[in-house]
């Protein structure tokens, strides 16, 4: 990232469990990307998304999580964080924008005093709540056949 700084590029963090990759995140980090500059992606550690959403959570593994999230073009670095939220590493990053979604507001952001005191900007982006992963989830497992 010193190199980017050094280039004079602005750099945007999002940041998520990203459980199970749906439209909503693929709409969440276009929208983070056209902040501008380079997207950093933070992924919650198995740890932490199991705290967050309960038991049998998450489905996939934070490594394989973070390698999906790699490949999508509209991201440019992704890591993986087990904190409980992401003060720590807007703290190592300094990121100019903090794009949060759109089931948060500019005043609910829990690490918002940490990005204004490294300088940045919280932003909401993204379109409404329509989607969620625990949603997929429950109706992928009401769907299943049963075994006998």
């Amino acid at each position: 990232m010193a190199d980017w700084r050094r280039a004079g590029d602005r750099i945007t963090l999002a940041n998520g469990c990203f459980d199970v990759l749906h439209v909503g995140h693929v709409r969440y980090l276009r929208a983070a990307r056209e902040l501008g500059g380079k997207l950093v992606v933070a992924v919650n550690a198995d740890a932490s998304v199991r705290a967050l959403k309960g038991e049998g959570r998450p489905v996939m593994p934070a490594e394989e999580r973070a390698e999906i999230l790699a490949s999508l073009s509209d991201v440019d670095a992704v890591v993986i964080f087990s904190e409980m939220d992401v003060r720590a590493l807007i703290r190592d990053i300094r990121p100019d924008f903090h794009a949060k979604g759109t089931d948060y507001s500019v005043e609910s952001v829990p690490e918002r005093d940490e990005v204004e005191a490294c300088g940045g900007q919280v932003v909401i982006v993204g379109d409404p709540k329509d989607h969620s992963a625990t949603d997929i989830i429950r109706l992928s497992s009401r769907l299943r056949p049963r075994q006998s």
